[in-house]
This record gives C-alpha cells, structure tokens and sequence, in this order.
C-alpha cells in the first residue's frame, strides 16, 4: 500500500511539473507575440531578431516574392518595412489572436489570426487603415528555455476573423483593437 501511496505521489509530481513546464513554455512563446508589437510601435525590426531562428524561413503572402531564408535577410525585410513607415511619418500598429497551440517536444506550431493599423501622418487629412491576415508559424525551444521562430507564414484574410476569434487560455489574446474601423 505504502507503495502505491509513493507511486501515486510521484505521478502526481510529474503531472505537476509537466503542467508547470507547460505554461512556461505558453509564457516563452507568447513573448514572441509582445516583440512583434513592441517592433511595430518602435519601428524597430531589431527587436525581431530575438524572435527569429538563425535559420528562420519567411513566407509572405506575395505571390512575387520569394521564400526569406535566414534571420538578418528577415529582418532586413521589416527595415525596409518600417523604412517605408518612417520616410511617410507615419506609424504602425499590430496584434494577434492566437487559436491553436501544439507542442510536442521541442517543437511549437502557432496558428492564428494579426491584425495591422496603419496611421498616416497628421497632415495629409487620410483615415486610418487596417489590414488583417491569418497565420502559421513554427518554432523551436532553444537552450536557454527561449522559443525562436523557424517558419512564419501568412495571408490575407477580413478583419472580422481577427475581431471573431475567442480568446484560448494559455495563448495571446491581443486586445488592443477593440472594434474594426470598417462598418
């Protein structure tokens, strides 16, 4: 009996420390999420290379573009990005839904929905405009417990799924864009 008591005891421990992983490896991962934000707010894509992998794979969704490969040719795409957005005076906002999180191993697959603000300069009279998408990515646990991204992939989809989608606990869930500016 006493043996059962200690092989009882032990399963729950690890069921525990399985959990506790778990939502460590949710925090790690929702991070990437906060340094996409912190990016766009700061126009500052070199915050993006503690999100991507070294060997980090880029898919946009331009049917005339090529597959990114590699962290700096990455974020060599958001400078230019964010270029564009500074030479106009102008700023730019992002979040994410996220709906669906597998781990297995080392290993994370993310899919869910962005959405993406775009504020003109004061001075040239345009409204605000936002633009959505859905997305995939897929990365890897680092050494240090971090999570970096190895694939990262998206298209085009209407605001409203980005608006539509419940939050799932454990996930980000952005809430900075309450309501779509579209009617």
């Amino acid at each position: 009996m006493m043996r059962v008591l200690l092989l009882l005891a032990a399963l729950l421990m690890s069921i525990g420390a399985f959990a506790a992983n778990a939502m460590d490896d949710n925090k790690a991962l929702n991070t990437n999420y906060q340094r996409f934000v912190e990016a766009f707010q700061s126009l500052d894509p070199e915050v993006l290379e503690k999100v991507y992998d070294e060997n980090a794979c880029y898919i946009t969704d331009k049917q005339d573009r090529e597959i990114v490969r590699g962290r700096q040719a990455i974020v060599a795409v958001y400078h230019a990005f964010f270029g564009k957005i500074k030479r106009k005076n102008a700023r730019i906002e992002v979040d994410f839904r996220l709906l669906e999180r597998t781990i297995e191993g080392n290993s994370a697959t993310d899919v869910g929905y962005y959405l993406v603000r775009f504020h003109p300069a004061a001075d040239t009279g345009e409204p605000v405009s936002e633009f959505a998408g859905k997305f995939v990515t897929v990365a890897k646990k680092q050494k240090d417990g971090a999570w970096s991204l190895t694939v990262d992939s998206n298209n085009g989809a209407d605001s409203r799924f980005y608006f539509d989608a419940k939050p799932v606990p454990n996930l980000y869930y952005g809430e900075q864009f309450v309501r779509s500016l579209k009617p």
